[in-house]
């Protein structure tokens, strides 16, 4: 099992919306990611810079790259792109972090 983690950036002022989205997370959403092997995602807020630190696990020969494909992910993205630095086809933008040391 692969280890992600990446950097997305939330706008100011959106951190309550942002945490309310994700406690109210669309069913259909959490079956699309497990069915395309990402497990353990966890999201994290440093609350001074409104960086989103993402950390999930990969399983082997996971679909993660079909996701944007999909209409869930599609309509989820779109209710997201007010939220946050988005590309255009408000994919959010993502920067991969570099492992530097993990613990067992």
């Amino acid at each position: 099992m692969e280890q992600l983690a990446f950097r997305m950036q939330l706008l100011p002022g959106m951190v309550d919306e942002y945490r309310k989205r994700h406690d109210e997370i669309w069913p259909e959403l959490v079956d699309l990611l497990h069915e395309a092997g990402i497990s353990d995602y966890s999201i994290f807020l440093d609350e001074e810079t409104l960086a989103l630190f993402a950390v999930l696990r990969l399983s082997e020969g996971n679909q993660r790259e079909s996701l944007p494909q999909s209409p869930v992910m599609q309509r989820w993205w779109a209710s997201m792109a007010p939220l946050m630095q988005v590309q255009s086809d408000n994919r959010p933008c993502e920067w991969p972090l570099v492992p530097m040391f993990h613990m067992a």
